[in-house]
């Protein structure tokens, strides 16, 4: 469940890698680590 959570809160704040992010909007381009650590900041 804070897995989930946490991928939410990062995919909300649109703070995403390119896979996501050639698919949004407005979106902040992340590397994988960086992601992982979006991910924890909002578990």
């Amino acid at each position: 469940d804070l897995i989930v959570k946490g991928m939410e809160g990062a995919i909300a704040a649109k703070t995403v890698t390119y896979d996501f992010e050639r698919l949004m909007e407005g979106a902040k381009l992340l590397k994988c680590s960086e992601f992982s650590d979006a991910i924890i900041a909002n578990m």
